[in-house]
């Protein structure tokens, strides 16, 4: 079984409301079981919702209590961004996931790439350090 950032499947669950199917996914997914995940949903953010960044750092950061997760309002969200990642990882341990494909450069999904002030930059984001910190592995759609 594998987990899978939703909106690569074609779900509109992203921060502007839209999706990012992406057809190598959806093709690696047919005919296996996979479970679909937003991180910013399950961590009580709506659809859509004000854009973010990780402010300093990357996910492993923000795990660590060393940086923030903050919207383009100047809002602090980082603890949405958190519970989002901690909700993901259950879901991967009550199914026994070993593997995730997720949405690289998302502050939660990241898997190489993250934003920081409007550029981007190496890094991951919180879910994928929340996930890899249990040892599941996980990659970007890039990566197929």
């Amino acid at each position: 079984m594998i987990l899978v950032s939703a909106c690569l499947l074609g779900i509109n669950c992203r921060f502007d409301g839209t999706n990012r199917l992406n057809e190598k996914v959806l093709s690696l997914c047919q005919g296996k079981e996979f479970i679909p995940v937003c991180p910013e949903q399950l961590g009580g953010l709506p659809t859509p919702r004000i854009p973010a960044e990780i402010i300093s750092g990357d996910g492993n950061d923000v795990v660590r209590g060393l940086s923030r997760v903050v919207n383009e309002r100047g809002e602090d969200v980082t603890e949405n961004y958190i519970k989002g990642g901690k909700e993901t990882l259950k879901i991967a341990k009550l199914s026994s996931i070993s593997k995730a494909i997720l949405k690289d450069r998302s502050p939660s999904c990241g898997v190489h790439f993250i934003y920081n002030n409007g550029e981007l930059k190496s890094g991951i984001g919180v879910t994928t350090s929340i996930l890899k910190d249990a040892g599941i592995v996980v990659i970007g759609e890039k990566d197929l």
